[in-house]
């Protein structure tokens, strides 16, 4: 089943419990934090992911795109997300990151970025709960959707299912009514969207047909027949 992450960094920040309200249906709720160092933008931190817990029932699933989230990710299990994903390319110890996130009860997540390969990690993935494939350079929404990471899609696919893992794969940048369709038939299952949805009239209406097009493109793809 596809799940549709609503990413805030396309909301309004002086609103966010509202925004939160807003996607209400969403499965989980995406929340970019970059630190000026790793990307060349700066967001939002740990003591908003806390008042954000405190504000809405939808899971929050934090992508840290910092340097240091050997230190810093387990922070962010505590101030309240379900899910926490480091970038490969800013870990000293993935798998023992991973296995500090799953240890203090939140979903463990890593992030490759478009130019990163997976073949490298395919040893690493029993140790994840998400694999992220960002489908634009990470640092700032609005990004236009980048078509060759496709292939990229759905090699990462190929590998989850040569290995049985229950490994959800989420799609990060550009992701719209236009680009989801091929996202899922490339073998992806989670989704992050931010102008899609933050920028419709009814961004709850937008989740719905963002789900709805990605469940009807992945009901008869390659990997869905497969698994």
């Amino acid at each position: 089943m596809a799940q549709i992450n609503p990413s805030i960094l396309s909301a309004d920040f002086a609103r966010l419990a509202q925004e939160a309200e807003a996607v209400r249906g969403s499965d989980w709720l995406h929340v970019d934090v970059m630190d000026n160092h790793f990307v060349p933008n700066l967001t939002l931190g740990i003591p908003v992911v806390e008042s954000l817990s405190r504000a809405t029932d939808i899971p929050l699933d934090c992508h840290l795109m910092i340097e240091d989230p050997d230190r810093w990710a387990p922070q962010y299990v505590e101030a309240g997300a379900g899910s926490v994903t480091f970038h490969v390319e800013a870990a000293a110890a993935p798998v023992r990151l991973a296995r500090e996130i799953r240890a203090k009860g939140a979903r463990a997540s890593m992030a490759l970025k478009p130019g990163t390969p997976i073949e490298p990690y395919e040893d690493l993935l029993p140790e994840l709960d998400m694999l992220l494939i960002m489908t634009v350079e990470p640092g700032f929404g609005g990004q236009a959707f980048l078509d060759i990471m496709l292939p990229k899609i759905r090699r990462t696919r190929e590998l989850i299912a040569k290995h049985d893992l229950e490994l959800w794969l989420q799609v990060d940048g550009g992701v719209s009514a236009s680009t989801i369709e091929r996202c899922a038939e490339a073998g992806a299952d989670v989704f992050v969207a931010g102008s899609a949805v933050y920028g419709a009239e009814d961004p709850a209406q937008a989740v719905a047909g963002l789900r709805s097009l990605a469940e009807s493109a992945s009901a008869d793809a390659w990997w869905a027949c497969a698994h």
